[in-house]
């Protein structure tokens, strides 16, 4: 099972993937186009070119986990936009958002770590 826990790295490939690619070919994407090592326990968040499916990828210091998640209907709302860079970072309560397809940056969550006073 996947943690989705708030001290998660969550890094968002913005460009869309061929998803015939499996655990291999995407960790292998990224080590060469990203230049990050995929065995550090990051979760990589891919998306295919229509739209319609996420597939997530992340080591959890045994093996890895691949997982695919294709919408039944629809496509997805949001997706991240950069002009630098080909991954971005985005928050674990947000990629918990996207993966029900929702719109992460109008669920108006509170921020993750605050002061308590």
């Amino acid at each position: 099972m996947i943690q989705i826990v708030p001290q998660l790295r969550v890094l968002v490939a913005l460009e869309p993937v061929d998803f015939r690619k499996g655990i291999d070919s995407l960790a292998c994407l990224c080590r060469q186009q990203f230049e990050l090592d995929p065995f550090e326990g990051m979760l990589f968040v891919f998306r295919n070119r229509a739209a319609t499916a996420l597939k997530l990828l992340v080591y959890d210091g045994q093996g890895f986990w691949l997982c695919l998640k294709r919408f039944s209907s629809g496509r997805l709302q949001w997706w991240p936009r950069s002009a630098e860079g080909r991954v971005q970072s985005l928050p674990a309560e947000q990629l918990a958002v996207l993966i029900y397809n929702g719109l992460p940056l109008r669920a108006g969550m509170a921020e993750p770590w605050r002061r308590v006073s």
